[in-house]
């Protein structure tokens, strides 16, 4: 994904303790085009996977996910809230994951409404990190009885681990674009 790559050196910022700001195309403004590139290319890496339903982190990965959904012939896309609307009637499936950039810790809620044991799941985000947002979402997939078939992110930071974090769930991992260093204020591309 080499437009991906590029506004990421272009327009990226490197805020420090591993903090990257996208937000001219990601993760506040969204640039629909690379999010509609990106859904296709996260399509062809996974088709062979069939998956039947998208699970994703409330919010920045709502659009790469809607983009991947819609490519795979538009298959259901299901973000985890992470505050509990009142019109999602209990029980839910309910996992914890930290906030890299909030701090702390946020609840992630999904509706078995919305995601069934013979669901064929494919998550997709925007960061790969540390893995502990996707674990928990792999978790919630895991205890609705689904299937997780795959592991999509937009960006992945290699030097925080979250590849080897996820490698229990046994499935393949995906990321449109890869940052090898972010030390010394530097963007490093794989």
């Amino acid at each position: 994904m080499e437009a991906l790559k590029t506004r990421i050196l272009n327009e990226g910022q490197n805020l420090g303790r591993g903090i990257l700001k996208i937000d001219s195309f990601l993760n506040h403004q969204l640039d629909a085009e690379l999010m509609e590139a990106v859904g296709s290319e996260i399509a062809r890496q996974f088709s062979h996977t069939n998956p039947t339903r998208i699970v994703t982190a409330e919010v920045s990965g709502i659009v790469p996910a809607i983009m991947a959904g819609k490519a795979l012939g538009n298959i259901p896309v299901v973000y985890a809230r992470k505050h509990k609307p009142i019109t999602m009637m209990e029980p839910v499936y309910i996992d914890a994951a930290p906030s890299h950039t909030k701090g702390g810790e946020v609840m992630l809620m999904i509706s078995p409404e919305f995601l069934h044991a013979s669901d064929r799941v494919l998550i997709v985000d925007d960061f790969l990190a540390s893995g502990r947002t996707i674990d928990a979402l792999a978790r919630i997939v895991q205890n609705s009885g689904a299937v997780l078939v795959g592991i999509a992110a937009v960006v992945e930071k290699t030097f925080e681990g979250g590849r080897t974090a996820l490698a229990h769930w046994n499935v393949p991992v995906f990321a449109a674009a890869t940052i090898t260093d972010m030390s010394d204020g530097k963007i490093v591309l794989a």
